[in-house]
């Protein structure tokens, strides 16, 4: 679910955004520009989750204090009062984007106040700096940095593995930290200030995941994993003695120091074939737990043990819950409750089917219980139930057959931590979320304890494109990695689903007809199934094209001005052509393959596409391209440009590499002949936004280097000059792949981040970003109605409902009123705007769905919570008509 996530970076490192040094301005073409001038509010378009998070920290002597980490989008701090997530590196600035990847995290238990991270995102050519240890004083507030000598990988093979960073639990100026690729352990003994490799440390890791991979991804030494301190051997302001690390090797996986470190020795006895994940220690009854795999994951791993190593007599005693012979996955995510050191708990991290397992024991891992079991297969009996209401995307939309269930359990469970002040809470992090409970104990008492999604604040989608349409129920379409994408009709609530029918696992372009953004399109990866999916209602429900052959991934896509054809630049295939929605299609001529393609925002038949240095032009729809004669644009492919709506053939070009052209470039003759803005070092977004109160132009928008700073700007006369809006605390580290303006909303920014997800600004008075609401409609007529249960879990549920004009007028807006029967209760509406009032409930339409033709029919979907029993509606009424129902 996450190798998407690698290749926005890859992408963009392979074109040179990334790498060197940018030339500095000519004499004379100093910008006119304001920075910080406009004071802006910073959201998310909430999303929740959306990636890997293979790390929760909590600290041991401050109750509620707790840090999770990501791969690729940083670092957060738990807030207790709101129950949600705080971001802490939204601050990384475009040349250190590899510090948004976090390797390990360490929460100080002497002094809480500090935190500490080790950030980097890949070892090998990818990310061209080196890692680094940031630290912090006031929780992650604010940071300071002790640069590295090598790379760390937050988003390499074994991330899962650790604590690779841990702080002194008797001397708090001393850490450790095991680094990859063969650098060894190194240690600080000024509070992460300054490090140095602990050179008599015996063994550096050799294990790889893959030795024949030339880009150095999966062949780099995953080296040392974890450090874990015995607070027993020390006292306070003294060094603790006795010191465990685990290092990826297969034969000699633990080593110990009982000298503080002076000396190390691999601890005799242990078990080889396996990797350690993690080395807990439950120092009250003196036994260090280890979560053994053949593989160092997170994907992979096909054989685990779990193993208890007695501290003060040196018995091996293994404690697994399955035997070897059974197990077709990995051990991880240990942990131990430290109000009840005897009872602990670990993860079947890479059982992706049918559900990852987690595992609870209460005697010291002599005998243990399972999250589920099969009764009679494929029948399963869960000791929890799932509460996805706050996040019910995490269903994927999927009806699987048993003994698969949605949502699932999990997948990549590397990290799982029980809460050390509290023995009921627990939380563990997956490939897409964080779950948690705060009932965990009902599982020793027989009773089932809940799980729900406890991840909001925290947003970790990979963004590749962003359209905010003009007009229609969405205010935002996103084209994301992994999970696809969604449309958001309020920013503030999270969306009910991806996009599905077809889902792709990675959207990589969309777009809309500009004149009718009832049509939408967007393309993306997929396994098996089209690449190419469209829709008519404003991306409310999809259905999927007819690939052209030998189609292998997305690419890019653009809709006609008015939604009559489309053309298309998939992966694998040259371009595309088509009129209607995709059942045949045509090869384009005089284009290469690979282009970026685009379309007029005013004449349906004028298309564009960049490619290698030259701009290419149609004026028939697709079918025939013409190179443009315009010189001096970027000979990469590292270029992103649009039309500006309303105009013909105004078209606006960003990008460029360091070496070479780089910036922002205008054409007002449809690409005939472009002018590069002289006050534009860098640029490698834009975007179009509502114009400014008595502005003739829209108000450009442009992720961008100018006066020598890295930033957002905005512009509101044609690029003439620019106000940087956003702040040193607010960069999210890589912004380049999308911008967009709101063409509703004067001011209102989205941008796409690589693991920050959609960020979203208002300048000062804009408005929320909520969905907002009409006057309520008097329907009359005709109406029947049809309600389906799509989707039913343990409380939840998910339904559509169908509401058809069978009378002879068309409506101009309409209301639906019902009650439960069994007391449901709705947890989020799309597609209308609903109220509850008990059993009571009334939709009302939106504005793009308020008229309804005679024959027609309007649908809307919802998910609810129930118990008992979850029954039909039988009696529907639109205003004072009672409406068929089947």
């Amino acid at each position: 679910m996450r190798r998407t996530r690698i290749l926005t970076a890859v992408l963009a490192l392979a074109a040179g955004l990334l790498a060197g040094t940018p030339p500095a301005l000519a004499a004379g073409s100093a910008s006119k520009v304001t920075l910080a001038a406009d004071t802006y509010s910073w959201k998310n378009a909430r999303i929740d989750g959306g990636g890997f998070v293979p790390g929760i920290v909590f600290n041991r002597s401050e109750k509620n204090l707790a840090y999770a980490r990501t791969d690729i989008g940083g670092a957060y701090r738990w807030q207790e009062s709101s129950k949600t997530w705080t971001p802490l590196l939204d601050s990384v600035g475009w040349d250190d984007w590899g510090h948004t990847g976090v390797v390990s995290l360490a929460s100080d238990a002497v002094n809480p106040d500090k935190v500490y991270a080790a950030v980097g995102t890949y070892t090998n050519s990818w990310d061209p700096g080196n890692g680094a240890v940031l630290r912090s004083s006031d929780r992650g507030a604010s940071w300071q940095k002790a640069d590295l000598p090598f790379k760390l990988g937050g988003n390499m093979p074994g991330r899962g593995m650790g604590e690779r960073l841990a702080i002194d639990p008797n001397k708090n100026s001393v850490l450790y930290l095991g680094a990859p690729s063969g650098k060894g352990l190194w240690r600080s003994t000024d509070s992460g200030a300054s490090w140095a490799q602990v050179t008599n440390f015996p063994n550096v890791g050799n294990y790889v995941q893959d030795a024949t991979d030339t880009s150095g991804y999966a062949s780099d030494n995953q080296g040392i994993v974890w450090v874990t301190f015995d607070e027993k051997t020390g006292t306070s302001g003294s060094a603790t003695q006795t010191i465990y690390v685990g290092v990826a090797d297969l034969q000699n996986s633990v080593y110990r120091s009982t000298d503080g470190g002076a000396t190390w020795s691999r601890l005799a006895g242990q078990p080889t074939g396996y990797l350690a994940h993690k080395g807990v220690l439950d120092a009250t009854n003196g036994y260090l737990y280890l979560a053994y795999s053949d593989k160092g994951g997170p994907y992979d791993g096909g054989k685990g043990r779990l193993w208890r190593y007695a501290t003060a007599t040196g018995t091996w005693t293994n404690i697994s819950p399955v035997a070897e012979a059974d197990t077709y996955y990995g051990f991880s995510g240990v942990t131990v409750d430290r109000q009840h050191p005897a009872t602990l708990m670990a993860t079947a991290y890479s059982s992706w089917w049918p559900d990852t397992q987690i595992f609870r024991s209460t005697d010291s891992g002599a005998t243990w219980t399972r999250a589920w079991d099969y009764t009679s297969y494929p029948s399963r009996s869960n000791r929890y139930t799932m509460d996805v209401s706050s996040s019910p995307w995490l269903t994927w939309g999927a009806n699987p057959s048993p003994p698969e269930q949605a949502p699932k359990l999990g997948w990549m469970t590397e990290s799982l931590e029980i809460d050390p002040f509290n023995s009921n809470r627990m939380m563990y992090g997956t490939g897409a979320t964080i779950y948690g409970t705060e009932n965990l104990t009902n599982w020793d008492s027989g009773s089932q304890f809940t799980i729900r999604p406890m991840v909001q604040g925290l947003e970790e989608t990979a963004v590749n494109d962003l359209a905010a349409p003009p007009s229609g129920g969405a205010k935002l379409f996103s084209a994301l990695g992994d999970i696809g994408g969604f449309r958001h009709t309020d920013l503030t609530k999270v969306p009910s689903m991806m996009y599905t029918q077809p889902n792709f696992t990675t959207t990589t372009s969309l777009d809309f007809a500009e004149t009718n953004p009832n049509t939408v399109v967007r393309v993306g990866d997929l396994d098996s199934g089209p690449h190419i999916a469209f829709s008519t209602d404003n991306g409310a429900n999809w259905f999927g094209g007819t690939d052209p052959s030998s189609v292998s991934g997305g690419g890019t896509v653009a809709a006609a001005s008015d939604g009559s054809r489309f053309v298309w630049s998939p992966a694998g295939a040259g371009v595309q052509y088509t009129t209607g929605f995709g059942s045949s299609w045509s090869s384009s001529s005089g284009i290469p393959a690979g282009a970026t393609v685009e379309s007029d925002r005013v004449d349906p038949k004028t298309f564009y596409g960049f490619k290698s240095g030259k701009f290419y032009v149609s004026s028939d729809g697709g079918a025939t391209f013409t190179a443009s004669s315009a010189t001096g644009l970027p000979s990469g492919d590292s270029v992103r440009f649009k039309a500006l709506p309303g105009t013909k053939g105004d078209v606006w070009l960003a990008g460029g590499a360091s070496d070479g052209a780089y910036g922002l470039w205008h054409s007002t003759n449809g690409g005939t002949t472009f002018t590069k803005l002289s006050n534009v070092e860098q640029a490698d977004a834009i975007g179009f936004g509502k114009a400014a109160t008595g502005a003739s132009y829209q108000t450009l928008y442009t992720s961008a280097k100018i006066a020598g700073v890295r930033g957002i700007f905005r512009s509101t006369d044609q690029g003439s000059t620019w106000t940087r809006i956003n702040d040193d605390a607010h960069q999210w580290g890589w912004t380049g792949a999308a911008i967009t303006g709101d063409p509703r909303v004067f001011g209102r920014v989205y941008i796409s981040t690589n693991g920050r997800g959609v960020i979203y600004g208002d300048t000062s008075g804009g408005d929320d970003g909520g969905g907002g609401t009409d006057p309520t409609p008097t329907p009359t007529g005709a109406c029947a109605v049809t309600y389906k249960i799509t989707n039913q879990w343990s409380g939840g549920f998910q339904a559509d409902i169908q509401l058809s004009n069978t009378g002879s007028s068309a409506w101009n807006g309409w209301t639906l009123g019902w009650s439960f029967p069994n007391g449901q209760t709705i947890t989020q509406l799309w597609n209308a705007d609903h109220t509850q009032s008990g059993t009571t409930v009334t939709a009302k339409n939106v504005t793009w769905n308020a008229n309804v033709a005679a024959g027609s029919s309007v649908s809307f979907g919802f998910t609810g919570s129930w118990s008992g029993t979850n029954g039909k509606p039988t009696s529907f009424k639109m205003g004072d008509q009672t409406c068929t129902v089947s």
